[in-house]
Order: C-alpha cells, then structure tokens, then sequence
C-alpha cells in the first residue's frame, strides 16, 4: 500500500518542509544507511593497526567481523517485528542510535573482549535498520519507481564506506583507531533528522487501525507469519539467497583493506584511496543495477549482479599489478550492489502487515548467518593466503545467484497490500 506522498500532510511531530514526504523518507533513509555503513567499514579499516596493537591472530581479528554480524542477524527479527508493531520512524531512530552510540563506545575499550561485546551490541543496531528503510520506501514511493528509489537509498553504503576509508588515512595515521571510533557517533545527526523531519508511515498507521479494529485490542504481528504457507518458500529461499551473496560480500570486504596492506604491501594512506575507488565503482552500480531492476524486474538483475561477482572477485584477488587492482577495485564493486535491488524485491514478496519483518529477515538473518565469514577467511589465511579466501567468495555469489532461480518474477508487481 503506497499512500500518495507528493500531498499527503506531515503526522503529528514532523516539522513541515517544501519536500514531499517520499523524499523526506527517501533522505532520511539515505543518511540513516550511509552511517551503517560507516560504522561497519571503520572496524575493516581499523583491524590491521588492532592485530598489531592488541597482538591477536588474523583469525582473533575475524572473530571481531563476526561478532558483529551475529548481533545483526539476531536485530533482523527483533527491529523488523518492532517496526511493524511500533512503527517505521520510532524503529529507525532506535537502530541508528544503537549502533551510533556503541560504536563510539569502543573507542574507550579496555581489550580484545570488550570490542567484541561492544561490536556485538553495535550489530543490533546496524542490522536493524535495512528492513526498516526497505519497507519505508515500499511504502511511500510508486511501484513503478521503488526500484531506482531503494537502490539510490542503499547506495548510500558505499558512500559510507568511502567516507570510512576518507577519514581512516587522516585519523589512523595521527590518532590511531580509538578517535576513528569515535566518529560513529556522528550518526546520531540521522536521527534528529528523522525525528524533526519524517512523519510515521502513514500505510503503516492505516494497517495498524485496521489490525486493532478487527483484534479490538493491538493486534500484534508474530514471526510465525512469515513461514505461513504462502509466504515459506519466499522467506527460506530468499535468506539463503541474500547468506550466500553476504557471505561474499563480507568475506571480501572486511579482508580488502588487510589484503592490500598485508599482501600487496600498501601502506595505511595508499590502501584508504583504493577502497575510496571501490566504493566509487559500488555506487554507480547501485545506479544502473536500481534502473534495470525497474526495467527487467529485481529477479533478472540480481542474477546479473551475481554472475558479475562470481567472475571478478577471484579476478581481483589474483591481480598483483598495483594500477591494476586500482581499476579492478570499481569493477568488481559494480556487482556489489545487490542490496538495494533486494530492499524493492524482498518488499514486494509480503504483505504490508509483515513487511518489515519478512524483508528484513530475508536479508538480516543472511548477514547473520555469514556472521562466521570473515573468521573463515582469517583461518584460510592462516594456512594460505587471503588471496585464496577471497577468491573463494566468488563461489559463494554463483550460489546467490542459483537460488534466485527459485523466487518468483515480481515485475510489474505493485508491494502486496
């Protein structure tokens, strides 16, 4: 159900602007992501100055990215039955305070433990806010456009990651990774935003007065629905399909910028302006691969966005040339754009009541269950080189792409009501 946004009037609580209210959500969850993915980039780009400063094993470090992604996959289903319960607004600002504030937190760690459980705790913010702004969006733009409105939403990750990678070759060099931690905080400027700016879904008010009226008390949505006949094959074919593409994904990304300073003896600056580059070449793919979801259906170009990364991640991993991987780096990026596609798709497979829910668990308890990812690899470095480990990810994306040939075509489909 998509409510007329270009004149519907703001809720109780938003500040009135000139803006349409879609493009209020479509800012908001802009900013609100591209934060996310500073706050996950600052710990890849921190590990190399923590192996050495903490002395733990490349597989201690990987331990850390998993530790993360465990909390993300557990926020999956508590923020998206929290956001169809409580709200999309209230959800999203409880998500980016969470990781906001934890991440800043680990500037002051006492040890190995500490940033563990404080990275932990951080996930559950992190991972939280994707179904959210997926439903979000759903909710406030046209079918016809929703594709191209997600994916520019979640293009904003590399913009994040690039900005990490930005402020990692001037703080890390000076100040070391504690005061680059601290930068998380900066989050919180997301959540004013929200607060002041974007009113509740008002497809999600109507819902909700909907569900009360027929429960006559609030009627409360359960994980149970989304494994209800109809809807089984979507949500158990679907989290395997995103695990798969975030076991990669992570797998290559929180490895990259250690790879290219341990293997391709890149010093702290010179590794910050490749990973820039990278992101660069993430974000003109969130572009094209969002305008071809709406032309061929989310379905064909998360195929094509997988068969990309199955070729180029190994591709990149054995170039030793130093201005070859400078261009492989934005590349095999244009294939790294398959959230935004799956933020329109996963949306279209459930209904509004449990749109949050089902979406976000999709793809939150995918990142969830690659939590281990990033510790594999550590170990396949160990023994081999971090070369093979990321190669190996590219395995994982033509699996990705494997199980998307089970899902449904959605084109044309307006998001169920």
């Amino acid at each position: 159900m998509a409510i007329n946004t270009d004149t519907a009037t703001p809720a109780t609580g938003a500040v009135a602007t000139g803006l349409p209210i879609k493009w209020r959500v479509l800012i908001s969850g802009f900013m609100s992501y591209a934060f996310d993915a500073l706050d996950f980039m600052i710990l890849a780009m921190s590990l190399p100055l923590i192996i050495k400063e903490l002395d733990i094993t490349m597989a201690d470090a990987g331990l850390l990215g998993t530790a993360t992604l465990l909390g993300v996959g557990l926020s999956s289903i508590v923020m998206g039955w929290f956001a169809d319960n409580y709200g999309r607004k209230t959800a999203l600002m409880v998500g980016i305070s969470i990781f906001g504030i934890f991440t800043a937190a680990i500037g002051f760690s006492q040890g190995y433990y500490s940033i563990m459980a404080l990275r932990f705790i951080a996930g559950l913010g992190l991972g939280g806010i994707w179904g959210v702004i997926a439903a979000f969006i759903n909710e406030t733009w046209p079918s016809h456009q929703s594709g191209r409105a997600a994916s520019f939403v979640f293009s904003s990750w590399p913009i994040g990651f690039g900005t990490a990678a930005l402020l990692a070759g001037f703080i890390l060099p000076r100040y070391g990774w504690r005061v680059l931690f601290f930068c998380g905080a900066v989050a919180l400027v997301a959540v004013a935003y929200t607060y002041f700016f974007v009113p509740e879904s008002e497809a999600w008010k109507k819902s909700k007065k909907e569900r009360e009226a027929k429960g006559g008390t609030t009627a409360s949505i359960g994980i149970t629905e989304i494994f209800a006949p109809e809807f089984l094959r979507f949500t158990i074919v679907g989290t395997l399909s995103a695990s798969c593409a975030l076991i990669a994904y992570w797998g290559v990304n929180t490895w990259v910028p250690t790879f290219l300073v341990k293997e391709r003896g890149m010093d702290i600056a010179s590794m910050s302006m490749f990973i820039v580059m990278l992101n660069v070449g993430m974000f003109v793919g969130y572009q094209f691969f969002g305008f071809l979801a709406d032309k061929i259906g989310g379905k064909n170009a998360l195929i094509l966005n997988f068969v990309g990364a199955t070729i180029m991640v190994p591709v990149y991993a054995f170039a030793e040339n130093t201005t070859l991987l400078f261009w492989l780096g934005p590349v095999m990026a244009l294939f790294f754009s398959y959230a935004g596609i799956f933020g329109s798709y996963f949306a279209k497979l459930y209904p509004l009541r449990i749109r949050s829910l089902g979406s976000g668990f999709c793809f939150d308890v995918g990142r969830g269950i690659s939590a281990f990812a990033p510790f594999l690899l550590g170990q396949i470095a160990a023994h081999y080189s971090l070369a093979v480990g990321i190669s190996l990810c590219g395995a994982s994306f033509a699996l990705a792409g494997v199980m998307m040939l089970m899902l449904p075509d959605t084109r044309g489909r307006a998001a169920v009501d």
